[in-house]
């Protein structure tokens, strides 16, 4: 039986109990990774990540509840922000990117219909749209921007809502040769549950394909709470490889591929001095730091081969497919 959560003190309506264990393994034996403000929005708090020491799972504790998402994310979803790696999708990088990604399938599937789930602006059903001219690509977001980018065509139907709603498995289920999630776990209330509903809605012999943070990074050593894939108080949990790979076997799929390196996202040190830069400057002085922000980005793209090959590479990807 689990143990019971422990209550933090001077915990408000914005958080839940604090948990003494880790909610992927069990494990009681956890650390503080790190504690933050809301670093990009500045809104009012101070939120904990923790890690488990046994399995290496990092997650928010306490964890906000369904009042303090609202509260800490209501403009993003309201359309009124952007999280900086969405702002980095848009751009000529991000598309490249997303077409990596679409590629690896390349050689694995011709897909009739494909699901993007954490959609937001359909920057990646537009990107892989080049490699797969004849699949049907749907989208699905908890924000209405997946509606948005269904009236600007990027996308054939728009789901709003969440994947694990029973309502939506219904309307869903078995429908996809292809379910992409990119990095999208991070923001999951209950990753194991996001990937069984995932399964739920691809087709027997479809593809999983997951693209997300890679927590053993050296960066989220290096730079502590300044690394974006930190994402404070948005990201919930950032799995290790090994652990999303051991659950994806568990729940019946077989890994098809598994990449550490061509994942790897080139803004960690610029991110990060624009975090830094938007803390300690006034805004007004923000503007006349952006040739630095530049620089920096410049030494991200420049160092990119490289530390794709090392520890350093932030990201991780995951094909696999639904045994029939």
């Amino acid at each position: 039986m689990p143990p019971t959560p422990e209550l933090l003190p001077g915990a408000d309506r914005f958080h839940e109990p604090r948990r003494a264990d880790c909610p992927w393994c069990g494990s009681r034996r956890l650390r503080t990774r790190l504690r933050t403000p809301d670093l990009q929005h500045r809104r009012p708090g101070t939120f904990a990540l923790d890690e488990c020491r046994d399995c290496g799972h990092a997650f928010q504790n306490p964890r906000l509840t369904a009042e303090g998402f609202v509260f800490y994310h209501r403009d993003h979803y309201q359309g009124r922000l952007e999280d900086h790696a969405d702002r980095l999708l848009a751009t000529r990088a991000g598309r490249r990117r997303h077409r990596a990604a679409a590629r690896a399938l390349l050689a694995l599937t011709e897909p009739e219909s494909w699901l993007d789930v954490g959609t937001g602006r359909a920057h990646f059903p537009r990107a892989a749209r080049e490699l797969f001219a004849y699949t049907s690509f749907d989208g699905l977001d908890s924000t209405l921007r997946v509606v948005w980018a269904q009236a600007d065509g990027h996308v054939e139907e728009a789901h709003c809502g969440h994947l694990t709603a029973p309502d939506m498995q219904a309307r869903l289920r078995a429908r996809y040769d292809v379910v992409s999630m990119i990095r999208h776990l991070e923001h999951a209330p209950d990753p194991r549950a996001e990937l069984r509903a995932a399964l739920a809605v691809l087709r027997p012999g479809g593809h999983l394909l997951i693209d997300t943070a890679d927590p053993r990074s050296a960066f989220g050593t290096l730079l502590g709470k300044w690394w974006v894939p930190h994402g404070q108080p948005r990201h919930l949990h950032l799995l290790p490889p090994a652990n999303l790979r051991a659950e994806l076997e568990a729940q019946g799929c077989e890994i098809l591929r598994a990449d550490r390196g061509t994942p790897h996202i080139p803004y960690d040190i610029s991110a990060a001095l624009a975090l830094l830069l938007g803390r300690v400057l006034p805004r007004r002085a923000l503007r006349a730091a952006t040739p630095l922000v530049a620089a920096a980005a410049a030494v991200d793209h420049v160092l990119a081969p490289l530390l794709r090959r090392t520890p350093f590479s932030n990201g991780h990807r995951i094909i696999a497919r639904k045994r029939r």
